[in-house]
């Protein structure tokens, strides 16, 4: 009886985390075989702007798996087509591997979906649920759910700790499109994406038309991200407007304000590398803190933007001492945008229309003020601005 691994997914595009984490499976469970079947429609969920047609998705699958020798990419969702079931899936394999014992292999965030799956209790009947979780994964929460498990469909899952599958496909288009991507995939893989241009990687993207720059720059956002963007670069426009700023410019540099926030701290990092981004050692160990610079290099090397747009995002979280008129304002619209809820904020709010540079100082304070209470130190750029700020107003 051979051990046989079913490992689902869009991959979309296939990565090296799907390769170390098919490669995990098969050393942990001793598989003879390990099969790649890509969903060719997911039931549960719309596949992104720029996805690759089936055709290509297989290709590039394919092509990521040719050096691993004891898998093998199965195209039979693609074959039947419609919405990829995985209890069809397994009917079909357990008719061609009668006696061989099948084992379902995932990770936490398909598995924690699991009880909306189509026939869930068959599934467990067909294979064994196996599913790959973080080292650091708290074990009294996977028995807890083991046992849920067990009792609601008849046999406990095996748990597998494994980091790979945290590395993300989405994270790896929007890499594609940001830089530094070329880490995250099979050399073939990359090279193909890009004599093909797949996930739009050779769409030019510099001097969009500001309706163009928004809908291509919000994508590459998480969801719950989106308001907080274009409230930032409505408000920044209405500052840009009572204190004499460049009104297109506002407007441009708050909607790629955080271009690259929904990255990790460790693509933020690669990003640093990829555009030559000088760090320190704060910023190196503050990675949430990155997304500013990385989000200015974006802005000048992917959207073409001019340096006073690239400038203001640059400075937005930190602010500097002599800030721009520009800078100011993407500080404090980033601040004060109408989704922003805390106290404090409807002072700011009535300053950054009468005294720019006093709602720009408030809203450094209360930033130090915050960081204090959690015991986290302030930049060296948001201690000069604040200095700055107070000797101005000074000697006026």
């Amino acid at each position: 009886m051979a051990k046989i691994g079913i490992y689902g997914g869009t991959f979309n595009p296939p990565h090296l985390g799907h390769i170390l984490a098919a490669k995990e499976f098969q050393r942990v469970l001793g598989l003879d075989l390990l099969l790649f079947v890509p969903v060719y429609l997911p039931p549960h969920k719309v596949l992104p702007p720029d996805t690759p047609d089936a055709t290509r998705r297989l290709e590039l699958l394919r092509l990521a798996t040719e050096n691993v020798p004891f898998a093998l990419v199965d195209d039979l969702e693609f074959r039947r087509a419609g919405a990829s079931y995985t209890v069809e899936t397994l009917r079909a394999l357990k008719e061609r591997y009668p006696r061989d014992k099948l084992y379902l292999c995932m990770g936490t965030d398909m598995l924690l979906s699991f009880d909306s799956w189509y026939h869930p209790k068959e599934i467990c009947a067909l294979a064994q649920v196996v599913m790959a979780h973080r080292n650091d994964a708290d074990e009294s929460t996977l028995e807890d759910y083991a046992h849920t498990f067990k009792k609601r469909y008849g046999k406990a899952p095996l748990f597998i700790p494994n980091d790979f599958l945290e590395m993300s496909s989405t994270a790896v288009r929007r890499l594609l499109i940001l830089g530094g991507a070329e880490a995250d995939l099979d050399p073939k893989v990359y090279r193909r994406i890009h004599e093909l241009g797949l996930y739009g990687v050779n769409r030019n993207r510099k001097n969009l038309p500001f309706e163009q720059l928004k809908q291509e720059s919000l994508q590459l956002h998480n969801e719950s991200r989106v308001n907080h963007v274009i409230g930032c670069s409505e408000t920044a426009v209405e500052l840009a407007k009572v204190h004499g700023a460049n009104v297109e410019d506002a407007a441009r540099a708050g909607i790629l304000h955080d271009v690259t926030k929904a990255l990790s701290g460790a693509d933020q990092l690669r990003l640093c590398e990829t555009y030559g981004i000088i760090i320190d050692d704060f910023l190196r160990t503050h990675t949430k803190l990155l997304h500013a610079p990385t989000a200015a290099a974006v802005a000048e090397h992917v959207f073409g933007e001019n340096p006073a747009v690239c400038e203001a995002i640059r400075w937005h979280t930190s602010g500097r001492a002599n800030m721009s008129i520009l800078e100011k304002i993407i500080y404090v619209a980033d601040y004060m945008e109408p989704n922003r809820d805390f106290p404090g904020v409807e002072e700011l709010r009535r300053l950054a229309y009468s005294d720019l540079d006093a709602a720009l100082l408030l809203g450094l304070e209360m930033t130090q003020e915050h960081l204090a209470q959690q015991h986290a130190p302030m930049g060296q750029a948001s201690q000069e601005a604040m200095a700055y700020l107070r000797q101005g107003m000074k000697n006026t």
